[in-house]
């Protein structure tokens, strides 16, 4: 692999770090995370750049499979809001990469051009209030009686569905006692009726609400499974596939995004901190610190990097991308917090946007597969014996 980012990537970052400049103060990813909403025109404004199709096929309007190009994406996004960092994946990963990969020709004819015009977003429905990480045991049921389909149960933890258009949703479509075999995916619009959406609160991550999803006789027809009739049933294909191991770098690259807004912010901050006469950057306890950091951010960037090639060049890529998850998500984290400390109190305080950093950065390791569900999944993927 050739380390060095190609040329376009170095394009897209330059372009995304200037638009996101003059686009994106710190006052208004201060207002989102206020009042955990950002507005749709935001998203379209990223489709206009070429942003949101990044994944998507070219007869599509988007620009083919460039899983590095979206992860960087990612990244320079979530320096100044990892709230829209979120709600750009929503759009290009959670439907971009899906609906490309998965989606029937005819999902792909109406939904790829929208999502590539940054139009729509997915919401992704797989936890349920009972069901974690061992998503074989969803309870969510759709029933068919010919072409027609009836949707009841519930998600959890369904980010920006009072947002987006739809939801992403697993959903049991058989018998319990082949769970990972009578699955599917299918696309429920958050405006059909008999969805009911309820907005969470949590202490970061905002911008794009967390909600409680609840599905009362909710009708649609095969046309609403992914993959529409060769989806029904083949969810647990659908959820191993390739765009699985792409979302695994979402949470990293937001993570890394977030941690280099901490840095650049302590890094500064050191530099204009005066105590007893001397700036603290010449403190070899604040140095340390700062380098440390640093150092770990090149690391994680790296490993993210690595990961997301294999995914490109559709290489077996599930162990990196578990280990980059697991890796960029902890030492991220790690970095936040070290970087509040180099700032002591105003760290801590509203003025300065690290506060914002430490709220959000706590959530990473926690979502998108936690740290332990990565852990596992390593193991058994390097088939480690169990006794």
């Amino acid at each position: 692999m050739d380390f060095l980012e190609s040329e376009e990537i170095g394009l897209l970052r330059d372009t995304l770090r200037k638009y996101l400049a003059k686009e994106v103060p710190a006052a208004k990813a201060e207002q989102w995370d206020r009042e955990d909403r950002i507005p749709a025109e935001e998203l379209r404004k990223l489709g206009e750049l070429g942003m949101c199709g990044l994944c998507i096929p070219e007869e599509y309007g988007g620009t083919g499979f460039n899983v590095m190009a979206m992860t960087a994406a990612v990244e320079e996004i979530s320096r100044h809001s990892i709230g829209l960092g979120s709600y750009f994946f929503m759009c290009a990963g959670y439907g971009g990469l899906n609906i490309a990969e998965s989606g029937s020709a005819a999902q792909k004819e109406r939904l790829l051009p929208l999502l590539a015009a940054g139009e729509i977003a997915f919401s992704y429905g797989l936890s349920e209030p009972g069901i974690g990480a061992d998503l074989g045991n969803v309870a969510t049921r759709a029933t068919r009686d010919g072409d027609r389909i009836l949707i009841n149960g519930a998600k959890r933890w369904t980010s920006a569905a009072s947002m987006n258009q739809y939801i992403y949703s697993l959903v049991r479509t058989g018998p319990e006692s082949d769970r990972r075999r009578n699955l599917s995916f299918i696309l429920i619009p958050t405006d059909a009726p008999g969805v009911t959406v309820t907005d969470l609160a949590a202490m970061g991550h905002n911008g794009t609400p967390l909600a409680d999803v609840t599905f009362d006789n909710v009708e649609l027809c095969i046309d609403d499974v992914v993959g529409g009739e060769a989806g029904w049933n083949n969810g647990w294909n659908v959820l191993a596939g390739p765009a699985l191991e792409a979302e695994k770098l979402a949470p990293a690259s937001l993570a890394l995004g977030t941690a280099e807004a901490a840095m650049a912010e302590a890094w500064e901050y050191s530099q204009n901190r005066v105590q007893g006469g001397k700036r603290i950057c010449g403190h070899q306890t604040i140095r340390h610190a700062l380098v440390e950091a640093k150092t770990q951010l090149q690391a994680c960037r790296l490993m993210l990097q690595q990961a997301a090639w294999l995914v490109e060049t559709r290489r077996p890529s599930a162990v990196a991308t578990s280990m980059a998850k697991l890796f960029v998500a902890e030492r991220c984290r790690e970095v936040v917090l070290s970087c509040q400390q180099v700032m002591g109190a105003y760290g801590y305080a509203n003025g300065f946007q690290m506060q914002r950093y430490v709220r959000d950065i706590i959530a990473v390791p926690i979502y998108g597969g936690s740290s332990t569900v990565q852990k596992n999944n390593i193991a058994n993927l390097l088939r480690l014996p169990r006794e």
